[in-house]
């Protein structure tokens, strides 16, 4: 799952990004809404984070402009203005949910699975692929009701694939979502945590392909 974090305050930002990414998310980190109207229009994202108070661009604005555009991705404002009437507006312009600074970042977090829960299709709440499944409440693969034990960028490409149901995923397409703006990722990256994931697969039932010149898909081994 891949997080727009927008903050004006970098030593908070940063520590933010450090902490979701503990729990394999990929996070894009900006710091004015001039620069996150900038990476709304080019990327999507399955949720945003948005401060108010920002140069160039209020948040408020940047949040209007996004859901002019027919933005649908959810929205939780952090802010340290905890009036009744900056929440009200907050959420007239859009927002899915509102956490006042200081906040516990336990709170954060659920409040996040809580948005991305609802994106889920309530038909499908563990998605799957034969025997491999993903727990979106913890973040957690299991292959034969084994878990995998995947770094976060792991998790990412293997989430990717999985989502795709068998399709064939781009290595544009999937470096795009496992690597954040900030990364300097190498033209071989991808390759490198698709050969991890591949190994943590094993020789079991669930393994990953190559189309060369098209991408990775996920294919079925046995049964």
């Amino acid at each position: 799952m891949r997080i727009l974090l927008i903050e004006d305050n970098r030593e908070l930002a940063d520590w933010l990004s450090r902490l979701l990414r503990k729990s394999r998310y990929v996070v894009d980190a900006v710091y004015d809404g001039a620069d996150a109207d900038a990476a709304l229009a080019t990327q999507l994202y399955d949720l945003i984070i948005l401060d108010i108070g920002l140069p160039n661009m209020t948040g408020l604005e940047l949040l209007r402009r996004f859901r002019q555009r027919r933005g649908l991705t959810p929205v939780i404002i952090l802010t340290a203005n905890d009036a009744v009437s900056s929440r009200v507006a907050g959420l007239d312009a859009g927002a899915d949910d509102y956490l006042v600074k200081p906040f516990d970042p336990q709170e954060l977090e659920a409040r996040i699975r809580a948005q991305l829960r609802r994106k889920q299709d309530s038909r499908v709440p563990h998605p799957a692929f034969g025997p491999l499944v993903l727990e979106t409440e913890s973040h957690q693969f299991k292959l034969e009701s084994t878990p995998l034990d995947l770094t976060a960028r792991e998790y990412s490409v293997l989430e990717a694939l999985l989502l795709a149901s068998g399709r064939v995923v781009s290595k544009a397409a999937l470096t795009e979502t496992v690597f954040g703006l900030n990364d300097d990722a190498t033209d071989n990256a991808i390759e490198i945590y698709v050969h991890r994931v591949r190994k943590k697969l094993g020789d079991g039932p669930i393994a990953i392909g190559t189309l060369r010149g098209l991408g990775y898909a996920l294919r079925k081994t046995a049964g």
